[in-house]
């Protein structure tokens, strides 16, 4: 398992408990759940997110309650949260945003009259009330090494993959970089799970890349005002943002979609791969946070009380088809390049499920397990 975010520890506990294998993690940070699984607005969707991706939506509400219920030590709901539509440059209206709620079924009323008065009347159609929670990734960092410990897997900290490579009597080969130096570890299958790094390792390994766009990015960490305490806002569906409890810091993100992303690249299937990390430790880093705060107390003027205290910056990948419609689906590719090696990439915390059920098939199709 090449990556000890959520989604690679995850898989390996499930291969261990539930199929029976040996799963070694290989991470290349002293910790698990150090970049995307960490660097996120800690939203549990429930689907509200995605009108324009129905497909999106539904898994989103499938996996919610499942994720809700595995992880209720990590599930942070103390707090309200709205989504509210705009008048001007909105990509839906009030109407179609409640029958596509409707459609997917996620619970939806419209937001009490002193809710409401919080925003700007003429740039904000309409606000709704709805379920949807944040989750505290450091708990759910340490539920995750908890579970890995109990299962007996063995994690592999500072060691990178180097490439990978298959050998004559049909296994694969990961060449890793740690502590101790160069070690080879063999498998009968290997599971990128690097999100980011995808192409650095196929490109390592002499493999062809997958397309992707990636994005420098940066979430202003915040403290709200009083009249904001306690709230969550997503603004409808188009150039705006969205703030949400960061409970690890007792702070609030504020994203915006026209300033969190400083600037993008992309890995094309025929050139060479980008190097994401690499990249990302050399690039200044100059905050757009006080141009989401202006921006968005137009919508809600209270906001420009709100305080930035700091920053969370990371590297966030798609695939790009997802920019026509916004929608999240799961990188799953099996046999890239060689049998058995798989790449997979979530755009949600709960895509965890999804991925799991395709693995387990795969093993059993395949004769893995």
């Amino acid at each position: 398992m090449v990556g000890g975010g959520f989604f690679g520890s995850s898989l390996a506990i499930h291969f261990k408990e539930e199929l029976g294998l040996r799963p070694v993690v290989i991470e290349r940070e002293p910790d698990l759940l150090q970049r995307a699984s960490y660097v996120n607005q800690a939203r549990v969707h429930n689907g509200y997110h995605y009108p324009r991706s129905l497909l999106t939506a539904l898994r989103c509400r499938v996996n919610f309650p499942r994720f809700v219920r595995d992880y209720p030590e990590c599930i942070v709901s103390d707090f309200e949260k709205y989504y509210a539509i705009g008048r001007v440059f909105s990509k839906v209206t009030a109407e179609q945003f409640r029958r596509f709620i409707s459609r997917i079924g996620s619970p939806i009323e419209p937001a009490e009259p002193e809710i409401a008065r919080l925003f700007n009347p003429d740039l904000v159609e309409a606000v709704y009330s709805v379920k949807e929670y944040a989750f505290d990734p450091v708990i759910l960092k340490n539920i995750t090494r908890e579970k890995l410990d109990a299962a007996g897997i063995e994690i592999r900290f500072e060691t990178e993959a180097v490439r990978v490579e298959r050998e004559d009597a049909g296994t694969l080969a990961v060449t890793t970089r740690g502590p101790e130096g160069e070690d080879r570890i063999t498998a009968p299958s290997v599971q990128n799970c690097t999100y980011s790094g995808l192409n650095r390792l196929l490109s390592r390994s002499g493999l062809p890349n997958i397309y992707l766009k990636h994005e420098l990015t940066e979430m202003a960490l915040v403290e709200m005002p009083d009249e904001l305490q306690g709230l969550s806002v997503t603004m409808m569906c188009g150039p705006f943002f969205s703030f949400m409890p960061f409970p690890p810091l007792g702070l609030y993100t504020l994203s915006h979609v026209r300033y969190t992303p400083h600037c993008e690249w992309y890995d094309h299937t025929g050139g060479k791969a980008s190097d994401p990390y690499a990249y990302f430790d050399e690039v200044p880093k100059r905050s757009f946070g006080v141009h989401m705060i202006r921006d968005a107390s137009r919508y809600i003027p209270s906001l420009a009380g709100c305080r930035q205290v700091d920053s969370l910056w990371e590297v966030k990948t798609v695939l790009p088809r997802s920019e026509v419609d916004d929608s999240r689906p799961v990188l799953y590719v099996t046999d890239w390049g060689l049998q058995n090696l798989t790449c997979l990439m979530g755009g949600k915390i709960d895509n965890i499920y999804d991925i799991i059920g395709f693995e387990t098939e795969r093993f059993k199709r395949t004769g893995v397990v």
